[in-house]
């Protein structure tokens, strides 16, 4: 039974661990870049477009000025906007809530990509609906 448990926890675990996301950055944005090498060593599978034109992939996205930083990714179902941690990201793939996205909005000195020595702002990784209604997924620190 343990092996049967383990195998079913195994399954459940890769989906979120292979799981591909594509990233629209500009190609000179070296926090955009950054920020993918912290997907890449957390596992994810990222596939970069470089964009002079984010605008309009943020305005096909469906996303508000409120939202905006400076890169937006997809994956699965999901938006996501700016600098998100991997691990807010593995759990909106875990739980898979109703929602559109996460984002960062801004670009928060401590968060992944912005990292600034010992440096931590205060930042809110916020969960978005398609009408830009959100509420606060995690707060750091």
């Amino acid at each position: 039974m343990k092996a049967l448990s383990l195998g079913i926890g195994l399954m459940t675990a890769l989906p979120a661990a292979a799981s591909g996301i594509t990233v629209h950055k500009s190609p000179t944005c070296g926090c955009c870049t950054e920020w993918v090498e912290h997907l890449r060593e957390n596992g994810f599978d990222v596939t970069v477009n470089d964009t002079r034109n984010l605008n309009a992939v943020k305005i096909e996205a469906g996303l508000t000025r409120a939202l905006a930083s400076c890169h937006t990714a997809f994956v699965g179902d999901y938006v996501i906007e700016g600098h998100v941690p991997a691990a807010d990201i593995r759990r909106l793939l875990d739980e898979a809530p109703e929602a559109h996205g996460l984002a960062v909005p801004g670009m928060p000195i401590g968060s992944p990509g912005m990292e600034v020595g010992d440096r931590q702002d205060a930042y809110a990784v916020l969960l978005f609906n398609e009408s830009g209604q959100s509420r606060v997924f995690t707060q750091y620190p």
